[in-house]
């Protein structure tokens, strides 16, 4: 004979069964986690810090729904009841299963994406969204529910908002083509085809967010950025060659001007953290201008923004050396010709005539 409800020893056992999924749940979480977590930090391998990371909050909801389940069975329930409350413990574990398993997979994605600089939120929200479409199914399933009819209304309102949604779903589109050419990527430096420069942050659903050398944010939309020409200054390397211009006047030493040169920019690569060490420089003469032998030195940063650094260091060296060896930095000269000759300073200017 079963239990009045009424009776408190009734409730006793499953309330204690209850609360102590939820005391062991907080208690795994707050002594065993830490240690997997140090674990993990000491590990090489990158992804089980994402795992310890995932389990984090579901751990708890797992410990609760044991203890829930447990209580029920304390309690003096038909079968019926029993099994239908355990139906539905299931389909919260499944629910919490596969909140892990999206956290994991969301995660991973971003660090194998992105390389651990930022974040891909496109491809990370696509992954989730995925997995739990898979779980929801399989709950379905096992509630009996024919998944067939659900598909093929979702296939006929999908047709609908994809109507409706043309733009959004062009830069949705766009952004996975960006993601799957693999020629940009998170932490990046771009410049577009307008001018505008600065670092891949994220690549979401609708555009891409990129912060300018002044650390403003650039919203582009991903179909505009996948059409647009854009110039990316770290594949396939970030070292960055540029050039920088000289003069030296027409009676100087070439030769001597050359060696200056080199040894100015090699002592500023070696000198200058941003610069590429291992680069060898060169120096070329160009052309004969107006007041000038003209040429340029080439050099080497590590990446496209540490140029002005170089830049800014050289031509501080270079100019110094050209004024301690005394070699001439020309300037422009304008020759002024006046083809009708000045009155004499003794002779006063004749007196205008009257009408």
């Amino acid at each position: 004979m079963q239990q009045p409800f009424t009776d408190l020893s009734t409730w006793a056992m499953p309330a204690a069964a209850a609360f102590g999924g939820l005391v062991v749940g907080l208690l795994v979480r707050r002594t065993l986690l830490p240690v997997l977590a140090r674990a993990a930090a000491k590990s090489t391998f990158k992804y089980d810090d994402i795992l310890v990371d995932a389990l984090r909050g579901p751990l708890v909801v797992w410990f609760v729904l044991i203890g829930l389940r447990l209580a029920v069975k304390l309690l003096p329930l038909s079968a019926a009841t029993d099994r239908q409350i355990g139906l539905v413990v299931l389909v919260l574990g499944i629910l919490a299963v596969t909140w892990v398993v999206a956290r994991f997979a969301g995660s991973a994605l971003r660090i194998t994406t992105a390389g651990g600089f930022r974040t891909v939120s496109l491809m990370a929200n696509v992954v989730k969204a995925f997995v739990f479409a898979i779980g929801i199914l399989i709950i379905l399933q096992m509630l009996g529910i024919s998944i067939a009819p659900i598909i093929t209304a979702l296939g006929i309102g999908g047709l609908a908002v994809g109507l409706a949604l043309q733009d959004t779903l062009a830069n949705f589109f766009a952004g996975i083509r960006i993601l799957a050419a693999g020629t940009i990527h998170v932490g990046d430096f771009v410049r577009l085809e307008n001018g505008q420069e600065g670092y891949v942050r994220d690549i979401a659903w609708a555009q891409t967010t990129i912060f300018d050398p002044n650390g403003h944010i650039v919203l582009v939309p991903n179909a505009k950025l996948s059409s647009a020409i854009t110039t990316n200054f770290a594949r396939p390397s970030p070292s960055q060659t540029f050039s920088v211009a000289f003069g030296v006047a027409y009676g100087s030493d070439l030769a001597r001007v050359e060696r200056v040169v080199l040894e100015v920019a090699a002592e500023t690569l070696q000198a200058v953290d941003e610069a590429d060490k291992d680069f060898t420089p060169t120096v070329r003469f160009r052309d004969f201008g107006e007041s000038a032998v003209n040429g340029f030195a080439v050099l080497r940063a590590r990446s496209q923004p540490d140029r002005w650094a170089v830049i800014s260091d050289f031509i501080k060296r270079l100019h110094a050396r050209f004024q301690s060896e005394g070699i001439e930095v020309p300037f422009p000269v304008r020759t002024i010709e006046l083809r009708t000759p000045l009155p004499s300073p003794g002779l006063a200017a004749p007196p205008d005539r009257m009408p």
